[in-house]
């Protein structure tokens, strides 16, 4: 009988320290994709909430092209799904001061620049050649 009641309260305590955990675990629902990324409260960082923007780029346009997130360090990943060679710069993160990536990104393949965004609208374009003229713009904003 001793040991039945033993079970019985361990089973309890397992049960209810196993539901919390659960609910916490991780969801397909990414927005991240869509034009709101996500608020990085796993990774955002120490500059604030932030947040992710996962950019697709082709020829010779950004996708999404508006997105938003909250203020802090954000991280732009960038794949190329296009047919030629890209890079991102995000205008006057810093005043009079652009940032980049470190380098272009080739057909196929994935880069990513974090940077430290407080409120408002920055503009983001590809700097190759003529890339920006031709429409590879888009505009974030930060809230």
């Amino acid at each position: 009988m001793l040991s039945t009641r033993r079970f019985a309260a361990l089973f309890a305590i397992g049960a209810a320290v196993a539901v919390p955990v659960v609910g916490c675990g991780g969801s397909s629902n990414d927005n991240s994709t869509s034009n709101a990324a996500v608020p990085a409260s796993t990774g955002g960082g120490a500059g604030g909430a932030g947040g992710t923007v996962d950019l697709t780029a082709t020829d010779f346009k950004f996708d999404p092209a508006d997105p938003t997130v909250k203020s802090g360090n954000v991280t732009f990943a960038m794949k190329n799904d296009g047919q030629t060679t890209h890079s991102l710069e995000i205008e006057s993160v810093t005043p009079g001061q652009d940032k980049g990536l470190e380098g272009d990104v080739s057909p196929g393949s994935s880069g990513t620049l974090t940077v430290n965004l407080k409120p408002g609208k920055y503009e983001f374009y590809c700097p190759i050649a003529n890339h920006k003229q031709t429409g590879m713009t888009g505009e974030i904003t930060v809230k």
